[in-house]
């Protein structure tokens, strides 16, 4: 019985054909981004978490500063979402209506930020 595995021996005799079909050993990154969905939801993955972020109705006209860029925008261009993080407990963020550009102003450093003050998310359930 031989002591070396298939892919054992590929990685050693054919390093390039090794990469192709294991890939290259590294760890895969954690997806971190904040993604529209429907009805003017958006859902921040992190990982294997996802949180989901329901828009409120808008109050008023005055202008809101950001969460996650740190810009101050109007209200035609920003929103107020609340996101469930446990039994009875909500958080509330104002966050840009165009995520794609708020993300990339915020950077990936910015998104992960956002997603450590909702992450980990409780059990919804009173038990």
């Amino acid at each position: 019985m031989s002591d070396h595995s298939e892919r054992d021996l590929l990685r050693e005799l054919f390093p390039e054909t090794a990469r192709e079909l294991f890939g290259d050993g590294r760890a895969p990154q954690d997806t971190v981004g904040l993604y529209p969905v429907a009805d003017g939801r958006l859902a921040l993955v992190s990982g294997a978490q996802l949180a989901e972020f329901t828009p409120l109705d808008p109050k008023g006209n005055k202008a809101l500063h950001c969460d996650l860029c740190h810009y101050t925008r109007s209200r035609s261009e920003a929103a107020v979402y609340r996101v469930v993080v446990g039994a009875r407990r909500s958080r509330y963020l104002t966050l840009c209506l165009n995520t794609e550009a708020c993300q990339q102003r915020a950077g990936k450093s910015g998104v992960q930020t956002l997603a450590e003050r909702i992450f980990p998310i409780e059990s919804p359930y009173v038990e």
